[in-house]
């Protein structure tokens, strides 16, 4: 009977999980909210299936632990150091203003200090499962907004991380009086960096030559086994022997595992055992969830609320804009950050654990991280509108004036000479296509202008001699500042670019003679570009397609006259037109004359992009 209640309580509890995720998808809200909702369907109180909820928080227990192995595996500290003037900062005050004002609502309804600390700890974090999610979908993760809030909240995953070390050993069942309080801390220092030296240097060799060895037998589920086995084991092993949280000892082994070249191989095999688990974790916080706590403690969760999606956002606005960033820069994190999500409910469980939260507090925290990760993805999307709004208002526009400058000043010098007297083409994107059109129009005697949001880039490409610019090309500015105006060529190569309408049709303004070609994700995206004034638009799609269509009327033994034809007729129909504009201007004769003829029109199918050129920029 036993065993049966087992099955059915995971059966049960993954059938309302897939349900409700699915159901949440489809409505554009994240899956975890469908997760979340599963828990309360399988729950002790909602009628009918009730899954057994002691046997549901064990395995959500290797949910915690895998998905602390998953967020070692993709951390690294580049991240954080690319974004370490505003994300350390920012990441730091924004949850201890969440933190105190968490404290003070649970101070209020006469809870304990500790709890109160602790919940405002739970409500300071974020998501990163969800933000993620966010910036993906609005094509934001490549951007200095993507790169501030990813590395806000690596921040932000460290200071969890730590708490989860030394909660249980100011709270739990051996902890020690006021005075004693350096010591355990000390303590608890000493033990993580024993545990980190232990971890590093000694499984820095012999993780990378045992998943060597087992990945020589290319045996698939040896090799997933042995990750899942290293993840476990070190987080159980960090536990006995250092008394600290497994979670740390999985974030330690993720870690450790990134350095190697294993790294790709076992987040693509090992790591969907681990959402199968944490679909289980968020299955079991929702079964704490009683929908009367709604009625009995409606205050609580509106002043929760309140703190996750005004609070929260406000403090991290005035940061982000304290530190010199552009207005919509600061909004953009600002939103993404207003949810809260699986760190917060890894808080609360292990509160729940030693004893310090009530039942009140889970509860208010499941229906929080419910109503915020709903609304995070529609609010995100009301950004822009907010921006347009926002636009007219003086002081946007010194906001923006006084971003500009800072701007100007860190990359001051960036952009080269070029004398008027020389064609120019404005560049804007240096990845992979990026950087073969810059080379390939140098080589013809044309002088590529470079827009880049990445500052370090900028930096290689001025030490490199290439005029450079660091700023936003959707901004008139920008534009303004690398001589669109006198440029014979507008060209934009990342594949998904937010704002490509406005950046074109910015340019047609500044310059009406300007030729302009731009680089779609999708063939359903080109209609949009071409309305924007885009002469040319290119997707990876339509080019594999053209390629494909090509090797087969060749092998079937067509003419060149009939493939050129058939080449140019569907060309007409998936590019929205005729490709060909005629020459730019007038092209020497150079080591890339004939490859640059293919990228401003008469190219074959497969020059101008491809799918992993497009993952690539993205």
């Amino acid at each position: 009977m036993h065993e049966f209640e087992l099955i059915l309580t995971i059966t049960g509890s993954l059938a309302a999980a897939l349900l409700l995720g699915y159901v949440t998808q489809r409505l554009g809200l994240s899956p975890i909210v469908g997760y979340l909702l599963a828990g309360i369907a399988v729950g002790p109180f909602t009628p009918g299936f009730i899954a057994n909820q002691e046997m549901a928080q064990q395995f959500a227990e290797i949910g915690v632990i895998l998905l602390m192995f998953g967020i070692g595996l993709q951390f690294h500290f580049k991240e954080l150091l690319d974004v370490r003037r505003v994300a350390i900062p920012g990441a730091i005050c924004q949850s201890a203003v969440a933190t105190v004002l968490g404290y003070l609502v649970a101070r209020g309804l006469g809870w304990s200090w500790s709890a109160g600390l602790v919940f405002g700890l739970a409500i300071s974090v974020a998501s990163t499962v969800v933000l993620l999610r966010v910036l993906v979908d609005n094509n934001d993760l490549h951007t200095p907004t993507g790169h501030i809030a990813v590395g806000w909240l690596v921040v932000e995953d460290i200071f969890t991380v730590f708490l989860l070390v030394l909660l249980p050993m100011f709270f739990g069942a051996g902890k020690s009086d006021t005075g004693s309080v350096p010591i355990v801390l000390g303590l608890s220092l000493l033990k993580i960096a024993l545990l980190a030296t232990l971890t590093f240097f000694v499984g820095g060799r012999l993780i990378p030559w045992l998943l060597g060895h087992v990945a020589a037998t290319r045996s698939r589920e040896l090799f997933t086994l042995t990750v899942l086995v290293l993840a476990l084991g070190i987080a159980v092993g960090s536990a006995k022997l250092f008394g600290v949280s497994m979670a740390l000892g999985a974030f330690l082994a993720g870690m450790v595992v990134r350095q190697s070249e294993f790294s790709l191989r076992a987040a693509s095999e090992a790591l969907p055992m681990r959402d199968a688990f944490a679909v289980l974790f968020f299955v079991s916080v929702g079964m704490l969830f009683n929908p009367a706590h709604l009625v009995e403690a409606p205050g609580l969760v509106a002043a929760t609320l309140a703190i996750i999606l005004l609070g929260k956002p406000l403090a991290a606005l005035g940061i982000v804009l304290a530190l010199g960033y552009a207005p919509h820069v600061a909004l953009s994190v600002a939103v993404a950050l207003a949810q809260i999500g699986e760190f917060s409910f890894i808080l609360a469980t292990v509160g729940r654990g030693l004893g310090i939260l009530e039942e009140s507090a889970s509860n208010t925290l499941v229906a929080a991280s419910i109503v915020s990760i709903s609304l995070n993805p529609l609010l995100y999307r009301l950004i822009h509108p907010m921006e347009k709004w926002a636009r007219g208002s003086g002081l946007w526009r010194m906001l923006e004036a006084r971003a500009r400058h800072v701007i100007h000043k860190v990359a001051e010098g960036m952009i080269g000479h070029v004398p008027l007297s020389q064609d120019r083409a404005v560049v804007v994107g240096h990845g992979p296509t990026g950087r073969t059109v810059a080379r390939l129009l140098k080589e013809n005697g044309i002088a590529p202008i470079i827009i880049e949001l990445n500052l370090d880039t900028v930096r290689e490409l001025r030490a490199a001699g290439l005029p450079s610019i660091y700023g936003d090309a959707s901004h008139r500015e920008t534009l303004q500042e690398a001589g669109v105006e006198y440029a014979v060529a507008l060209i934009l190569t990342s594949a998904g670019m937010h704002g490509s309408e406005e950046v074109i049709s910015l340019a047609r303004e500044l310059n009406p003679r300007l030729r302009v070609i731009a680089r779609a994700n999708y063939l359903r995206d080109i209609p949009a570009l071409r309305r924007a004034g885009a002469d040319a638009v290119f997707s990876g799609e339509g080019e594999v397609a053209l390629n494909m269509t090509e090797l087969i009327l060749r092998q079937l033994g067509a003419t060149s006259e009939q493939i050129d034809r058939e080449r140019e007729r569907m060309r007409s129909e998936l590019f929205g037109g005729p490709v060909a504009m005629g020459p730019l201007v007038s092209i020497p004769d150079g080591p890339g004359a004939d490859e640059l003829d293919r990228t401003h029109g008469d190219s074959k199918p497969g020059q101008n992009s491809s799918d992993d050129d497009a993952k690539l920029d993205r």
